[in-house]
């Protein structure tokens, strides 16, 4: 079956600008991440126009509420039919676990979880009270996730190398932040492009700007696959 692993981010506020990149994309290339901002402006009618399209579709909400009313959103989303969902790990062990029991066994609805926000710094973490390195408390959320029967995690490329030797081959790391290495930097600081991220253990790669501000959407998806096609 194939298995496309690039995610494009779908980071606009119209439904329609959504399917007029959708349109110029292949299902069997690309599966697409919808967010906060879009889902909130165009609700799950657009995931399933999406969807009706056959792409696989990331719904990128990461939940964190008390565990009932997570389970109950992932329990909502796995019946609308995307592919992946996330939650963040912070809700803690009672939130990851009735999050994981919400989703019935018959669905193919990956869980995943989003550790540390990419744009936490060590200041943020004293901030909120944490202990730690953002490196320690990632390595700490992940375990909690795999304990709680996970799929896998959200994580930056440069963590992807050693959540993957902790965790093995079927550990799903998703990666965002990443660039063709010609491309603009934008306002992400970490950042690696397709090839790195591969190399280093990720499985899925969330791409947005440099495809879908591409002069040709579809030629860069194209470009990206053929990039990291000879690493598998």
């Amino acid at each position: 079956m194939h298995d496309p692993r690039i995610i494009v981010a779908l980071d606009f506020s119209s439904a329609e600008d959504a399917l007029k990149l959708a349109r110029k994309l292949k299902p069997h290339l690309c599966r697409l991440k919808v967010g906060k901002e879009l889902f909130t402006a165009t609700g799950p009618q657009l995931v399933e126009k999406l969807m009706h399209m056959e792409f696989d579709v990331f719904l990128d909400l990461k939940f964190h509420d008390i565990p009932n009313t997570v389970a109950s959103a992932c329990k909502a989303a796995a019946h609308l039919g995307v592919w992946m969902m996330n939650i963040h790990a912070l809700g803690g062990r009672k939130m990851l676990t009735a999050a994981r029991e919400a989703i019935p066994q018959s669905s193919n609805t990956k869980l995943i979880a989003v550790t540390l926000l990419t744009s936490m710094d060590q200041s943020d973490i004293a901030d909120i009270g944490l202990q730690g390195k953002p490196e320690q408390i990632v390595m700490r959320l992940a375990q909690l996730a795999k304990d709680c029967g996970l799929d896998g995690v959200v994580c930056s490329a440069l963590e992807a190398t050693n959540l993957r030797q902790q965790f093995g081959a079927d550990f799903c790391l998703v990666t965002p932040g990443i660039r063709p290495a010609d491309s603009q930097v934008n306002d992400q600081k970490r950042i690696t492009t397709p090839q790195q991220a591969i190399e280093n253990g990720a499985s899925y790669l969330v791409i947005g700007r440099p495809i879908t501000q591409a002069s040709d959407p579809l030629l860069m998806c194209q470009q990206l696959n053929s990039e990291i096609a000879n690493l598998m």
